[in-house]
């Protein structure tokens, strides 16, 4: 029999990823590029959806080529960055302008006059009305952009996902889908029917056949003609989903951290949709035939673009190990990363980014862990807002470049009071996709791609009296920024 594989594809917010995974969980071949981020003013972040195109078509080939023509591909699956938005040309296949990324701001203006409707659109959607999301993002472009006005009074507009336009492109325009991962993240879908709302769609004066069709995350997604080989596409979905997969959070009451670009904390709740103040309802995944599952999510919004603004900004960092550097600090500072706002349970876009407690003695290092320790803090509002909701999340896996880092992971840990789980495999989310897709072919070693080995155990060690005291100067320092920014506003 012939040696068979999948073909992740994993497309983020700082690079394109391919990697071939055989029926063991072994990596073949891997390729990654860099994409760019573009911050044209305060509050936005833009990427060229051409240039997260061909990266990623650059990698796949890439894997492909080092791929031997004895193994046998089954299938193909893409994870990809979520809210970002991407607007084309349906007869070029040209963007009509750069795409906003999650990250993005510029659309606050857009939903401000609407915050009554809070409850009723997380009702809906299971999200929050802020510029996070592609609607108000895609409501923006309308108001602004006469190429995008042009192409849309033209019938030739095509609005989706940035991994509705990569699958466009693999299958020459034969697919324009999203999956319903990607499609929440729009926040047109209605989590009750699955497909686009019809009152959401009137909110923001988006028209029903712009937007693709919404289908499971695992089943048929065509095929792809690449390098000699004619592959089944078989499973897409958002990238945090795929990396709670790739941990081994497919059980119920299952807990997985991820630190990337961003962070996040999602906790899984089977097929019941939970609606907790503050929390995200997020789509877990939809294997076709079916029920869809569900996860209780929490965002943060600068993870590993806080030490991006610390490098590029400040000038401090300089290369070195992140590590070393938190364990040079010999002061403790709060930070508040508010770059792109605080995400959940705040949902605030307002709040500046501040650290407090500087003296004559502070050094860099001080400000670097502050900022390492103010990511653990603002996961431990996820999950104590998780905690008030009812929810009980115990052992977490832990994932992602910042991960790495010991000293956020122990300070995670001990500010949560829960045993984390950092997994040894920093490629989750491709191997999460990987399982899907290989699941989606009928594969039967589709479940050996969950079993991601444990790298280190890190369990609570500091006293629970300094943690609460910890978490309560945070709360008060959180309050007091927030209110001093609303009124310098």
């Amino acid at each position: 029999m012939a040696k068979q594989a999948v073909i992740a594809l994993d497309q983020g917010s700082s690079s394109s990823r391919a990697l071939a995974i055989d029926s063991t969980g072994k990596v073949l071949a891997r390729a990654q590029f860099k994409i760019k981020a573009f911050y044209p003013r305060a509050g936005w972040v833009e990427h060229d959806a051409l240039d997260i195109a061909r990266t990623q078509e650059k990698a796949f080939d890439a894997v492909l080529s080092k791929l031997p023509k004895s193994v046998e591909v089954v299938g193909v699956g893409l994870a990809c960055q979520r809210s970002t938005v991407v607007l084309w040309d349906r007869e070029t296949g040209k963007p009509a302008a750069r795409a906003p990324s999650w990250q993005d701001g510029r659309a606050a203006g857009i939903i401000a006059p609407w915050q009554h409707r809070q409850a009723e659109v997380h009702e809906l959607t299971g999200l929050y009305l802020t510029p996070y999301y592609s609607a108000p993002k895609i409501r923006w472009f309308f108001d602004n952009s006469r190429e995008v006005l042009s192409l849309l009074e033209r019938d030739r507009l095509m609005v989706g996902p940035v991994s509705s336009f990569l699958l466009w492109r693999l299958t020459k325009g034969e697919v324009f889908a999203a999956d319903p991962t990607m499609a929440q993240r729009m926040m047109l879908l209605n989590l009750h029917s699955m497909d686009w709302d019809e009152s959401l769609l009137d909110l923001f004066g988006v028209p029903r056949d712009v937007l693709p069709r919404v289908i499971p995350s695992a089943g048929d997604w065509g095929s792809v003609k690449r390098m000699g080989r004619t592959m089944p596409i078989r499973a897409c979905l958002g990238d945090q989903q795929s990396a709670a997969i790739g941990l081994g959070g497919l059980e119920l009451g299952s807990s997985i951290a991820n630190y990337g670009t961003g962070a996040f904390f999602l906790h899984n709740t089977g097929t019941e949709q939970h609606r907790i103040p503050g929390l995200l309802t997020s789509v877990g995944w939809k294997v076709a035939g079916q029920a869809p599952c569900f996860l209780q999510e929490g965002t943060v919004h600068a993870a590993g673009a806080s030490f991006d603004w610390l490098r590029e900004n400040l000038g401090l960092l300089d290369g070195r190990d992140l590590d070393k550097v938190c364990a040079g600090s010999t002061q403790r500072l709060l930070a508040l990363n508010a770059i792109g706002g605080l995400g959940a349970p705040r949902w605030d876009y307002t709040t500046k980014t501040t650290f407090f407690g500087l003296n004559s003695q502070t050094r860099p290092a001080d400000l670097v862990r502050a900022v390492a320790e103010g990511i653990a803090y603002l996961i431990s509002d996820i999950v104590e807002a998780m905690r008030a909701g009812g929810l009980r999340p115990g052992v977490a896996r832990a994932s992602g470049g910042l991960s790495r880092v010991d000293h956020l992971m122990q300070f995670q840990s001990d500010i949560l009071g829960l045993e984390l789980q950092r997994c040894a495999e920093t490629e989750a989310t491709a191997l999460g996709v990987a399982e899907l897709a290989a699941q989606a072919a009928g594969a039967g070693w589709a479940r050996l791609l969950r079993s991601a080995p444990i790298d280190k155990v890190f369990k609570p060690t500091m006293p629970a009296d300094e943690s609460s005291r910890l978490r309560r100067n945070w709360k008060l320092f959180v309050d007091t920024q927030a209110k001093l920014s609303r009124e310098l506003a």
